[in-house]
């Protein structure tokens, strides 16, 4: 589905807390005098004279080797046209943002007020001692191709104008596949071009450089075809003139093979699909609407194979999908330039990627099972892990094979090791999860709906399609609240439980044959079911909704016991326990039980090791489970390195496949080389654990709070391990997008309910 963005949200997003995306973090200790004698005067001097002596010596001492300039000067800005250089920022930070969380890759934007191409050439280079490597963004045509080839000529790092080599390279990708599904060959087949910007000049030449005819090719711009005989053509357009007997795209697109647009939405008609070749090949690529609507495209012809940039249709056109890997690759070799040949690599790895069966992991986040290479698969998707260990390897392959490598790669398997810890194995794991939740969403009780952070929360969660949220709460307070705020929660169901008499008995009747002989009475069950917490996880345990979420108002303990007596916990287990997603850029990592279980014993240990294998299991990651001590494999006597000995013995009796050891301190269960040097026997040894067992609630909860305010993770969670049926509790004072976060698992986790529940068989099998 498509999201929709509300301009107020937009701004807020922009400038709360720190405004703008982006910072600066030192990457080495400044916590001493020392440290900051060394990093600036006088120990900067040197490798400061190493440099100068050697000035290929700055890759070693600085961070340019990672580091690429996002340089732009606003003068077209994709939708949006010639705003300026500062109007263009926010997109500049984007882009870096993107070049981080996809490839690791450190990023200074750089908007310059200057539109005279020979200026704007001029100031690039003069900046070449800082960067890696430049990328050219939002700069009108014709401009764009001189100061691109001009900056390639004229440096020795790699430049590119993504907006042209972008769309190309993954158009590319996805037309040689759905060329190969039609069984036509790219030599043989006609082109019909609409639009003659740079990315549409862009696409040509790279087609061209794939083997396709230039004589096969038909541009045509907004006066229609590009004819040889038109009045002062534009060289960069002259390039693919025709002089055919045509003049509109209607005329152009009869016997067509294939279509690509780059231009204006609903340009298409059905009648022109209609009029092109046997099983058509259209790539409508136009943003935010393409020139022909998706569906409308579909209806018209069943042997149509369709592309468009939108992410709510298959075979998304997506930049993302190119330019961090290819920079990554480049970089790695020290590359001087991206030539046709890393180009063209890129193109073919990830045309080869898509036909290589899809992790399950990736089926999940986009709620599908069946993605298979076809006509809705023809391009990876851009969750796809395996996207950076496909084409950066590919495109440095390419750069050391043509000549313009710097460096060498001899140990590839070593290679892709280095890939995957540059941005994390499991850097996309809530984004995959919010993607999973969209796909199948499901009804969200939440019972603090007077708190404006709520309504925030279920207003992304209803725009995002990631659940339908039901908030419970008195009418009047709320739609005071969403009128203060500007919000707009129409299609939100608002219980006010004072006004539901009759179902609040029918919930005390059903509480009190649950209870009555726990000493609970029909009248104190009705008390009850007046507060929220009892009414919301009563809808849940009916069936009226699917998750309950609760906890921002009020104390853990308070607002986990209503749902223990409304719900309970699953009848294996018969116990609860909390985890906490922990990450940073150290990879991601998992904290149990940390808001439950005072002083459990070894086998109730035992049993919150099981429930936290599954619950990390959940996210599609395979658990490596430290159970912590003060000691190490017995170095220290005590009644904690006993409990996590004997907790360990009996998780490896019951899961004997389970990656797990203890006693082990906390820093030793991290450190593979400590343990390799020291405890070699460790089962953790070789990659380290990622889920951590404290050996009572004070250590859990104390690290985790440690650690989210000092340590400088992200948090997610509390997540409730152990419940019949799906209830998150959440932190006191979390921020909205910890409730969105938290919503998106309460919805996978009802997607997955019959199937989850404690089946020993995941950590057996």
């Amino acid at each position: 589905m498509s999201i929709k963005i509300r301009r107020q949200d937009a701004l807020n997003y922009h400038k709360q807390g720190q405004p703008g995306k982006i910072e600066v973090v030192p990457s080495k200790a400044l916590g001493s005098q020392l440290d900051l004698a060394l990093a600036y005067s006088p120990g900067v001097a040197e490798p400061c004279k190493d440099i100068a002596e050697d000035k290929d010596d700055v890759y070693k001492y600085t961070a340019k080797g990672n580091l690429v300039g996002v340089i732009s000067n606003g003068t077209a800005v994709l939708g949006l046209g010639n705003i300026g250089p500062e109007a263009s920022k926010p997109v500049m930070e984007g882009k870096g943002v993107l070049f981080k969380k996809f490839a690791g890759i450190d990023v200074f934007d750089i908007e310059i007020n200057e539109e005279d191409p020979d200026k704007f050439v001029a100031i690039v280079k003069s900046l070449e001692p800082t960067f890696g490597g430049i990328n050219l963004e939002d700069i009108k045509a014709p401009e764009s191709f001189k100061i691109e080839q001009e900056l390639k000529e004229k440096m020795s790092i790699p430049v590119m104008h993504d907006d042209q080599h972008g769309t190309a390279i993954i158009s590319a990708s996805a037309l040689l596949n759905a060329l190969e599904l039609v069984e036509k060959r790219i030599d043989e087949i006609i082109i019909v071009v609409n639009g003659a910007g740079a990315a549409a000049i862009a696409c040509t030449r790279l087609y061209c450089s794939l083997g396709a005819k230039k004589e096969n090719m038909i541009m045509c711009d907004s006066k229609g075809v590009i004819r040889k005989d038109r009045e002062h053509l534009d060289p960069t357009k002259a390039e693919f003139a025709t002089d055919r007997d045509l003049h509109e795209l209607s005329e152009a697109i009869k016997g067509a093979d294939f279509f690509l647009g780059l231009s204006v939405q609903d340009i298409l008609t059905p009648q022109d699909i209609m009029n092109m070749a046997d099983k058509p090949i259209v790539f409508a690529l136009a943003n935010p609407n393409p020139e022909i609507a998706y569906d409308l495209a579909m209806e018209t012809r069943e042997d149509i194979i369709m592309a468009t940039g939108r992410s709510d249709h298959p075979n998304q056109v997506n930049n993302v999908l190119g330019f961090p890997y290819i920079f990554r690759g480049a970089l790695d070799v020290r590359a001087t330039a991206i030539n046709e040949e890393m180009k063209l690599a890129a193109v073919h790895a990830i045309a080869e990627l898509a036909k290589e069966p899809v992790p399950e992991l990736v089926s999940k986040a986009y709620g599908d099972r069946t993605i298979l290479f076809g006509r809705d698969y023809l391009i990876p998707k851009p969750l796809d892990p395996r996207l950076i260990t496909a084409i950066s390897p590919a495109v440095a392959k390419a750069a050391m094979e043509s000549g313009v490598a710097r460096e060498g790669i001899t140990d590839w398997d070593r290679y892709h090791e280095e890939l995957q810890r540059r941005i994390g194995i499991d850097e996309k794991l809530m984004s995959r999860v919010i993607n999973r939740a969209r796909k199948n969403p499901k009804r969200v009780v939440f019972a603090e709906a007077h708190d404006i952070k709520i309504l925030r929360a279920a207003q992304i969660i209803q725009d995002e399609g990631i659940a339908s949220p039901i908030l419970l709460g008195r009418k009047d307070v709320i739609q005071s609240l969403v009128e203060e705020h500007n919000l707009d929660l129409c299609n939100c169901e608002v219980i006010d439980t004072y006004d539901e008499n009759d179902r609040i008995h029918l919930y005390a009747e059903a509480l009190y044959k649950k209870r009555n002989r726990k000493g609970l009475t029909l009248y104190e069950a009705v008390k009850q079911m007046r507060d929220r917490n009892y009414f919301g996880c009563m809808m849940v345990e009916k069936g009226e909704a699917d998750a309950f979420i609760s906890g921002l108002t009020k104390d853990y303990p308070k607002t986990i016991f209503p749902a223990l007596q409304v719900i309970g916990t699953n009848e294996r287990t018969g116990r609860v326990a909390g985890m906490y997603i922990i990450m940073n850029k150290k990879g991601t990592f998992f904290f149990s039980d940390t808001t439950v279980n005072v002083d459990p014993t070894p086998e109730e240990l035992s049993d919150i090791i099981a429930m936290t294998s599954r619950g990390v299991r959940f996210f599609d990651i395979e658990p490596r489970v430290a159970v912590l001590s003060y000691s190490n494999f017995g170095s220290a006597r005590g009644k904690i390195p006993h409990k996590a000995q004997e907790a360990v013995r009996i998780a490896r009796e019951k899961y004997p496949n389970l990656i797990i050891d203890g006693d082990i301190q906390a820093n030793v269960a991290l450190d593979t080389q400590i343990q390799r040097e020291n405890y070699p026997f460790s089962e953790l040894a070789k990659e380290g654990a990622n889920t951590l067992i404290f050996p009572d609630l004070a250590s859990g909860n104390i690290a985790y709070k440690l650690v989210m305010e000092i340590g400088g993770a992200e948090a997610i969670g509390p997540i409730l391990l152990g419940m019949k049926k799906p209830v998150h509790i959440l932190q006191l004072g979390s921020s909205v997008r910890d409730i969105v976060n938290m919503a998106a698992i309460a919805v996978v986790d009802a997607q997955l309910y019959d199937k989850r529940l404690t089946d020993d068989s995941v950590l057996k099998g």
